[in-house]
């Protein structure tokens, strides 16, 4: 019974060597064949632009941080309507109570008359204002300017993005109570 199963070994192994062998000729006869038909392309690589140095010529010309162009440039400053007649007198009073307060963070919850001028309640972190026209809200020196049932209305001076002073108009509605 072990000869037999030698002998059969052995037949398993000659049956193995001789189908190998004419298989890898035959792949590695491929593998040389396929090798040789491609080439790769590379394009070769173009040849650098020539550098040509140019002469500072702006060596001569008006320094941008002179003394003399600053002291231009602020009397043109200076010769120029000023919009400090929007914002000076805001710089000059006192400011009052509400103006350290964002308008995002108010909230008007209710208008009523008192001896005949309309009276907005707007209600700051839990606590309630009494606010008529003239008085001030909000950070950028918004003066209310109109009171109604359901609204009340702002005039404020803020900066535009070339840095002049303008006016506009912001308005608190009236905000319903969630329950």
């Amino acid at each position: 019974m072990t000869s037999l199963k030698v002998l059969s070994l052995c037949a398993a192994v000659v049956a193995l060597a001789g189908c190998m062998g004419s298989e890898q000729e035959d792949l590695q006869q491929w593998m040389v064949e396929e090798r040789t038909k491609v080439r790769p392309s590379i394009p070769p690589i173009t040849e650098p632009k020539k550098f040509t140095p140019q002469a500072y010529t702006e060596g001569d010309a008006f320094e941008p941080f002179s003394i003399q162009k600053l002291t231009q440039a602020l009397r043109r400053d200076s010769a120029q309507p000023s919009t400090s007649g929007l914002i000076g007198p805001e710089l000059a009073r006192r400011k009052e109570a509400l103006e350290a307060v964002p308008l995002d963070a108010m909230a008007m919850v209710g208008s009523m008359n008192r001896s005949g001028q309309p009276v907005a309640l707007v209600r700051v972190d839990k606590l309630l204002y009494q606010v008529r026209v003239g008085n001030y809200l909000g950070l950028n020196y918004g003066r209310i300017t109109r009171i109604n049932e359901t609204e009340l209305a702002l005039r404020e001076i803020v900066q535009d993005a070339a840095g002049e002073w303008i006016e506009r108009v912001a308005t608190l509605e009236l905000q319903e109570r969630s329950k």
